[in-house]
């Protein structure tokens, strides 16, 4: 694994995870499809937006796993509309992506999903960062004499 040398400053203690997350985001910028938007949404939230054109929603997941937002879907090729074996003839030309994906978000610490929805081919993810609560922590100073 390839260190990073912004990482590697003795002054930096404990920053081994964030390391781990940048590579992830890293990883999932060079992923290409399907195309997507990000967007603020203005009162805190982030809204994701996927053109996934074609899928129905059993046919996608969401799901978020140590910090990771993760959206698949899977696609059975081997069907046509109606549920019977399409013919490899049967389209003429074939210019919508039929295959399946599985694309990845790195969030930050506190932020949840709110929903899912999916409308005229485009899947919403909203986000919220809901505000933390504000402590102080006061450390007893110990005398040795």
């Amino acid at each position: 694994m390839n260190r990073s040398v912004l990482f590697d400053s003795p002054f930096l203690l404990g920053f081994e995870h964030t390391r781990g997350l940048i590579e992830r985001a890293a990883k999932a910028a060079a992923e290409s499809y399907p195309p997507y938007n990000v967007e603020d949404r203005g009162d805190g939230g982030i809204r994701i937006t996927l053109a996934v054109a074609g899928f129905s929603p059993d046919q996608l997941e969401v799901t978020v796993e140590d910090r990771q937002l993760t959206v698949a879907g899977r696609r059975d090729e081997t069907l046509s509309r109606n549920g019977d074996a399409a013919r490899a003839e049967a389209f003429l030309h074939r210019g919508i992506a039929a295959r399946g994906f599985i694309r990845s978000f790195v969030l930050a610490d506190g932020m949840v999903v709110e929903e899912a929805s999916l409308e005229h081919g485009l899947l919403h993810i909203d986000l919220a960062r809901p505000e933390p609560e504000r402590r102080v922590l006061k450390v007893p100073i110990r005398s040795r004499a």
